[in-house]
């Protein structure tokens, strides 16, 4: 009987953790010195509720990175990156990923602690990344003679540059990830010059 009540308290447990979290992302945006109660009050729970939660702002702003690298790690893993045909994959979680970081782009922009999960977690998605894109070079979508670290960098830059336009309204495309991770694919793989 026991067991049976604190179930729904666990789940009522982890939404109001989520609503802090998706609230510190919102909140932190716009005011990056935003107060815990603050956060709590646009998450709609008590402060009382965040402080028991979180001891203190860093380890609210530290939660917040590690749920949206996890996040972030789950995008791709939702790509099949070692499954999934090359371009398949390079498009699915670059459509992925562009929702993630477009969701959580405070918490992602956070300078990890090197030693931190997220930190760990970043360095296995860029580890993923070189490995999806040495399939891609093994089926020769890629040059065989290219830098494949740089080739990965230029990617990154990509998405970062598709984020920046989608957030100040001059990407039309932005608004619609598979569109822009088209976009940033064929960019990726053709650049600009003339089509054959």
């Amino acid at each position: 009987m026991g067991e049976m009540a604190a179930r729904p308290l666990r789940a009522d447990a982890e939404r109001s953790v989520r609503a802090v979290l998706e609230a510190a992302e919102r909140v932190l945006a716009e005011d990056p010195g935003a107060s815990m109660e603050q956060i709590a009050v646009a998450a709609g729970v008590a402060r009382t509720t965040i402080h028991r939660r979180f001891a203190n702002r860093q380890s609210l702003i530290e939660a917040l990175a590690l749920s949206a690298a996890r996040q972030l790690a789950q995008a791709v893993d939702d790509g099949r990156p070692d499954t999934a045909p090359p371009l398949v994959a390079m498009h699915r979680i670059t459509a992925n990923v562009l929702q993630v970081k477009g969701a959580w782009a405070f918490a992602l922009g956070l300078p990890a602690d090197p030693d931190s999960e997220a930190a760990v977690l970043q360095q296995d998605i860029d580890r993923r990344c070189v490995a999806v894109l040495q399939r891609a070079q093994a089926e020769k979508v890629i040059d065989s003679a290219a830098d494949l670290e740089w080739v990965r960098r230029v990617y990154y830059a990509l998405i970062g540059e598709s984020l920046r336009g989608n957030a100040d309204g001059s990407d039309p495309d932005g608004a619609d990830p598979d569109a822009a991770a088209a976009r940033i694919i064929d960019t990726l793989l053709h650049g600009a010059g003339p089509r054959a």
